[in-house]
């Protein structure tokens, strides 16, 4: 995976220097665009062969001259909100059912939870391959997305059940009720344009999620090292300040999707883009409940 979110290793959604829709058209209400920065010209990976395909469109211009991203034609074939939603709506439900299962068969009692949360690592470890191997194709795969979800649920029922039993009795929904929350709060900055999304916020977001990722991995090494929890940074103070920064990471993604979104639906994304579209909001989404879910156990745990 090019980064941690699929969404930027989207082919459909690329635009100049591989940023995904952070160098077409701004959004409304910002600067007018020149000439070198249209995004139809050859950079648009939605362009016929006779060039712009927005071309017979009179708003084009005018769209563009008031810095707001232009309307794709109504034309059979192209990605609407609605593709967007029915998608996501498919990949989550997935992702929900196998983890009600695996929560229901899984046992966690004393006697079998290391057989659960073995069988709960491997399928997060099949889904990580999933998720690398949609990643590098060129065109979304909805088989092999909703693998994905699937077994992406599987060890999100087992972690959540053993949180949940061990550590805090309703862990689980306090994450998603987290999660919806950031989601619905995220969604509304956005829209009502307290978030802009450019490239140089797109440019923090990547170094910010690599220099914790990069913490993470340290810390894991230290541990499979030394025994415990290696540098701190998944315990006590420091493990809730790196839970928030979690949190917050996921939150900036979430905005990066959306505008992906609305540039896909603006430029005439092809259909199937969808897929892809939710492929990227289930990874993300997946990232802040775990995020959460971690938070609360550490919360919890220090009682």
């Amino acid at each position: 995976m090019r980064s941690r979110n699929p969404v930027f290793s989207r082919r459909g959604f690329s635009r100049d220097n591989g940023y995904a829709g952070f160098n077409t058209a701004p959004q409304a209400g910002g600067p007018a665009v020149g000439t070198q920065g249209n995004p139809y010209a050859q950079g648009n990976p939605y362009a016929q062969p006779s060039g712009n395909p927005y071309a017979q469109n009179p708003y084009a211009q005018q769209d563009l001259q008031y810095g707001a991203p232009p309307q794709a034609p109504a034309t059979t074939g192209r990605m609407t909100m609605d593709d967007v939603v029915v998608r996501t709506a498919s990949t989550l439900g997935t992702l929900v059912v196998t983890a009600a299962l695996a929560w229901a068969l899984l046992p966690v009692d004393e006697a079998q939870i290391s057989r659960s949360y073995g069988i709960g690592i491997g399928a997060a470890l099949i889904g990580m391959v999933l998720a690398f191997v949609q990643s590098f194709k060129r065109k979304a795969s909805p088989a092999l997305i909703l693998s994905y979800a699937a077994f992406e649920g599987v060890f999100l029922g087992v972690v959540s059940n053993i949180v949940d039993t061990h550590i805090a009795n309703g862990a689980a929904m306090q994450a998603v009720i987290g999660t919806m929350a950031t989601f619905a709060a995220v969604l509304v900055a956005y829209k009502a344009g307290w978030i802009r999304v450019n490239r140089r916020f797109a440019g923090f977001v990547m170094a910010a999620t690599l220099g914790f990722l990069l913490l993470m991995v340290v810390n894991l090494l230290f541990a499979a090292i030394g025994g415990g929890d290696g540098l701190g940074f998944r315990s006590g103070g420091l493990g809730i300040m790196f839970g928030v920064i979690g949190v917050i990471l996921g939150a900036c993604f979430l905005a990066l999707d959306f505008k992906q979104v609305e540039d896909g639906i603006a430029y005439g994304a092809p259909r199937e883009e969808a897929w892809l579209a939710a492929f990227g909001l289930t990874v993300t989404l997946v990232w802040i409940y775990m995020e959460f879910l971690r938070l609360i156990a550490i919360l919890n745990s220090n009682d």
